[in-house]
């Protein structure tokens, strides 16, 4: 019998930063589909990766001084520890500077040149260009801001190669119409279906002012776009890029097309409008499905660096472990956001209700479920599961937990459950779920409560039939609930005596009734210890801190003997006047500061600054008080987007240089100058 595969991707992330939570939500959430297509009997393929090229990194590179190869394998390494952290089991991690990759990229636009010669031709651009996102925002000179970052989008013109998106819009339009569920949720697809038939623009598939990047074959002056590149992974991951017409390996062939491409909102155009035209000019079959969750937002807002309001995962993970004493994180992590959250809606993320959520659904519902079960298994019956007699078997009421009937209802139960993870709806599964937990379990035990029972002569039956039957409820939750919270479930499974993994388990195969009489449980161990919220806050916060200050820079390795003449002592890239000349540095006056609560670094000022007083939060907190900064004139960069820090918003920056030691020292006047004055 051949066995079913399934093969699912998130999207490769830019190796240009560390990963916080929104990042990890996509990953978690494909994790917990992975693990329960696997105890479905599928054959699973996982994919994520990084995308290591564009201007972006070229940048980001030279400011830290070291090599674009340099710096891209230094943060893949973050993105595997924090996958590896977080028990996510992919099967294929991409990189894009791997040769497999660009062999593959190369094989795509061959391909398409062949089954479709028209697809792509040079021509001139011109327009403005995100290299934050990666992302052409308009084909006119005219000054215009990003989408997505709203930062001011850089000026382009050069000589590109272009994909003739243009062509493909009635075919777009058609795959839409034929497969209603291409895109998901619904309302995803008409954003999509509306920008299409609004008209679609050809798009530059290459460019030539950056060098780091796959070269373009037979013409090695141009790279290719970062998003051809990157999109591209979902194929050379698998294997793409064997033979002539790159569909040679058989690991290819057997997975492709994807299952699933899960995304964020943010990049469906790229996903359901752009790679779908790429795959038809190339006569690749597309992908079945392609789901655009929502974001995590934090403060109200998407999270990104760019805004301050970031939370990291390693912190929440590394912060409960410590305080329950036990491996508890990972799943208070995933529990949290797949069951707070309506997968493909926006939600909110916060550390208070990610604790209080613990505390009530994990350590006073399950895990007290648990411990409770085990010890009174102990207590009562040395340790094994008891037997059900006849006797509570026909017992009016009672019975019924034992009957065809109850068994039907939990079938049922079942169902509804493993449906809502065929449609990710993660919040629904694990509703249904806890509902077990506290129907099955929980109220169970409260209204014939076991330890009334003995030592009575002649309730022994009754008080073995609830022990099974609670602990039968355990071994139902632990098989459900094992792709939400997969570290507790095996806990569990192990401590009432059943073997293997859990992972193995066939989920779709449950039934109701199998806990064997006999089984010999293990000593209750808490699966999750409560923990006090103010402390768990406050020690999150305090590890998010330390990795915003990051590691203490390396020493720089002494330069290799080159070729060309060295570069003088503190050379740094050059920029022309007019770059300078969009900085607009102001004096300002500090009217009143105070410390932002809950860090050690920040300082909240409200700075005077002719025509108006501002709000400023610097990071000087560790080298003044705010007795000392108060009436100094200082230098403030007036014109940068706002932003919020730690929750508090600043209109702007306070230039400050750096000592050794890394500690700041404010830039200030010897001579007394008007404040409002611009410097020059």
């Amino acid at each position: 019998m051949t066995t079913k595969t399934y093969y699912l991707t998130t999207p490769i992330y830019y190796a240009n930063s560390r990963p916080h939570v929104g990042s990890a939500y996509t990953t978690i959430a494909c994790d917990a589909v992975a693990r329960y297509k696997r105890m479905c009997g599928y054959d699973v393929a996982y994919l994520s990766g990084t995308d290591e090229h564009g201007v972006n990194i070229e940048r980001a590179a030279e400011k830290l001084g070291i090599t674009p190869a340099e710096l891209v394998d230094r943060n893949q390494k973050i993105f595997r520890d924090l996958w590896k952290l977080l028990g996510i089991q992919l099967t294929h991690f991409v990189r894009t500077t791997s040769t497999e990759h660009a062999r593959a990229v190369q094989t795509l636009v061959r391909r398409t040149r062949r089954h479709s010669p028209d697809a792509i031709y040079k021509a001139k651009y011109e327009g403005r260009y995100c290299i934050y996102d990666n992302l052409y925002v308009s084909d006119s000179a005219e000054p215009a801001n990003c989408p997505l970052c709203g930062r001011p989008a850089e000026l382009i013109s050069e000589e590109n190669y272009f994909f003739r998106l243009s062509a493909y819009q009635e075919k777009l339009l058609t795959l839409y119409q034929k497969q209603p569920d291409f895109v998901q949720p619904d309302f995803r697809m008409n954003e999509v279906r509306s920008f299409v038939e609004a008209g679609l623009k050809d798009v530059s598939i290459s460019r030539k002012a950056i060098k780091w990047g796959i070269p373009w074959p037979d013409d090695p002056e141009h790279v290719f776009y970062v998003w051809y590149d990157a999109l591209s992974s979902y194929i050379s991951g698998i294997g793409f890029g064997e033979g002539p017409e790159g569909d040679a390996n058989p690991r290819f062939k057997e997975l492709w097309p994807a299952d699933v491409h899960m995304i964020g909102k943010e990049i469906i155009r790229f996903h359901a409008v752009y790679w779908p035209a790429f795959l038809m000019a190339a006569g690749l079959p597309l992908p079945k499905r392609i789901f655009a969750h929502g974001w995590l937002l934090f403060e109200q807002e998407k999270m990104s660096k760019s805004k301050g309001n970031i939370a990291y995962a390693e912190p929440i993970v590394n912060a409960f472990d410590e305080l329950a004493g036990a491996k508890v994180g990972n799943d208070a992590l995933r529990y949290y956001l797949l069951r707070e959250t309506v997968f493909g809606q926006d939600g909110n993320f916060s550390r208070e209700a990610l604790v209080t959520r613990y505390n009530a659904d994990l350590a006073n519902g399950l895990g007290n479920l648990a411990s409770r079960t085990l010890a009174m298994i102990h207590q009562y019956r040395g340790g094994q599961v008891p037997e059900v007699s006849q006797k509570a078997k026909d017992t009016p009421g009672f019975g019924r937990f034992f009957s065809p009937e109850w068994s039907e209802s939990t079938k049922k139960a079942r169902v509804r459950i493993l449906h809502s993870y065929d449609e990710f709806q993660f919040s629904a599964a694990a509703g249904e779920i806890w509902e077990i937990v506290a129907n099955w379990g929980d109220q169970v035990l409260s209204t014939y409560q076991p330890w009334a029972k003995e030592p009575q002569p002649g309730q022994e039956w009754f008080v073995d039939a609830l022990l099974w039957l609670v602990a039968e409820t355990l071994r139902h939750v632990a098989v459900l609930a094992h792709p939400i919270i997969p570290d507790a479930t095996q806990k569990i499974w192990e401590q009432l005596g059943q073997t293997g993994k859990l992972g193995d388990q066939r989920i779709d195969q449950l039934k109701w009734g199998e806990l064997r009489p006999g089984t010999r449980v293990g000593r209750p161990e808490a699966v999750f210890p409560r923990i006090e919220k103010k402390e768990a806050v406050e020690r999150m916060e305090a590890m998010e801190e330390e990795i915003r200050k990051g590691p203490a820079p390396a020493p720089k390795a002494e330069p290799a003997a080159a070729a060309s003449a060295p570069a003088a002592p503190g050379a740094t890239s050059r920029i022309g006047i007019e770059d300078f000349a969009k900085v607009e540095l102001r004096v300002g006056e500090v009217k009143s500061a105070e410390r932002v609560a809950g860090t050690d670094r920040l300082m909240k000022l409200v700075v005077d600054i002719g025509t108006e007083q501002r709000q400023i939060v610097a990071g000087i907190a560790a080298a003044y008080t705010p007795e000392q900064v108060v009436g100094r004139k200082v230098v403030i960069v007036a014109n940068l987007e706002p932003r919020k820090l730690r929750g508090v918003e600043s209109n702007g920056m306070v230039v400050a240089a750096t000592r050794p030691d890394g500690s700041p020292v404010l830039c200030t006047f010897i001579e007394d100058v008007p404040v409002g004055s611009r410097l020059k």
